[in-house]
């Protein structure tokens, strides 16, 4: 139990003839508590514990004499967090930007005064330290945040720069070490965020029947598709990249509900028909993937308008997307799910037959299932 504290006052009183010397005791140690932790919240970070930008504005100005000098700051962005979010939640992207804070923690010196800035930003006071030892902690940052055995990489773009004399703004170094993380960000972020989502394809793989199996043998089927309608190598690339990622945004939805045996509920059928959406946001954060982005937003609706999430129909349904779902449904059929046993290739055939201009493009269809009349085992070619 915490100590108490105590106020004491002293006070005089007639009693008779005589006056009285009283002593009265107040326990203060709860409003003392309070106070103390309104203190520590009102100069810290309520979601790292790290300080916040108040107390490093206010130890900036403290700070700003000469005997300190040189002083680094050092910008510091988390790269992807964005992608984190909208792929994982936003808690799953929250415990990233704790991770990070240990990293700095660990990183710096006892010294050193790191504050979260706001949002993804973190900035790091180090007075009395020159750019060679700057970078050195910039290099133990980077060495700290690889050595994070996550099942995504935690990456950090940096800004360093130096106040070489007094006076200087912290404004005006802060926008010149933005300008230097930027430019490292530029460098850096498309990889990391490529990383990030090769990274949620393994995790979707491990957590679902969506299996890297399941995405080669569309690939081989959109393939066959894709040649025989005449698409040119650009887009029988897109299409094979879009066989990778179509189900990405399945990262969001738990894992009992992808691998639920029984049917949905209402609720969880929902959070089913935003996985197109979430998918296409992940996908239009990286360089890589933005090209396939659309075709992932599109890739559930059906043929008559009666699909998710926008209820496109016929030709607004983008070409890609319509094989994908063609193939996808193929494939599904054939290889059997949790909810569903498999069938044969000739129940899946007939099962696409029935669907062709409800849910699949009927041309596509009749080039599918010539295809397979010209193969007779449309995995013959895996």
């Amino acid at each position: 139990m915490g100590k108490k504290v105590f106020n004491v006052t002293k006070s005089q009183k007639k009693i008779g003839p005589d006056f009285k010397t009283l002593i009265s005791f107040r326990d203060i140690s709860e409003p003392k508590k309070q106070e103390e932790k309104i203190k520590y919240l009102s100069l810290h970070d309520n979601l790292t514990g790290l300080f916040n930008r108040y107390f490093l504005e206010e130890e900036y100005k403290r700070l700003d004499t000469e005997r300190q000098l040189p002083t680094c700051i050092i910008l510091a962005d988390v790269n992807g967090l964005k992608m984190i979010n909208d792929s994982r939640g936003h808690s799953e992207g929250d415990r990233a930007l704790r991770m990070v804070a240990r990293i700095l923690e660990k990183s710096c010196r006892e010294e050193d005064i790191i504050a979260r800035w706001g949002g993804d930003e973190y900035l790091i006071l180090l007075p009395k330290t020159s750019e060679e030892e700057g970078q050195k902690i910039c290099m133990r940052i980077k060495e700290n945040c690889s050595q994070v055995k996550e099942e995504y990489p935690i990456s950090l773009s940096l800004g360093l720069v130096v106040k070489a004399y007094q006076g200087e703004t912290l404004s005006s170094l802060f926008k010149l070490a933005g300008d230097r993380m930027y430019d490292q960000k530029a460098l850096e972020s498309g990889v990391v965020k490529s990383d990030i989502l090769k990274s949620l394809l393994k995790i979707l793989s491990k957590n679902s029947s969506e299996t890297e199996g399941h995405a080669r043998r569309m690939q081989v089927l959109g393939n066959a598709i894709g040649k025989k309608i005449g698409l040119s190598r650009s887009e029988l690339g897109k299409l094979s990249l879009l066989a990778m990622v179509h189900d990405v945004g399945k990262t969001t939805i738990p894992e009992e509900i992808l691998l639920k045996p029984g049917g949905l509920t209402p609720i969880e059928w929902n959070k089913i028909k935003q996985h197109p959406i979430t998918g296409f946001k992940i996908a239009s954060s990286t360089e890589e993937f933005v090209h396939v982005a659309n075709l992932i937003l599109y890739h559930h609706e059906w043929y008559d308008g009666s699909g998710y999430p926008y209820g496109k129909k016929g030709k607004e349904i983008p070409l890609l997307s319509r094989i994908i779902a063609l193939v996808d449904a193929y494939e599904v059929m054939t290889s059997g799910r949790p909810y569903r046993d498999p069938v044969s290739n000739e129940e899946a055939i007939e099962e696409l037959k029935r669907n062709a201009g409800t849910q699949f493009d009927p041309e596509l269809v009749e080039v599918f299932v010539g295809i397979y009349e010209e193969k007779g085992e449309l995995y013959k070619f895996l």
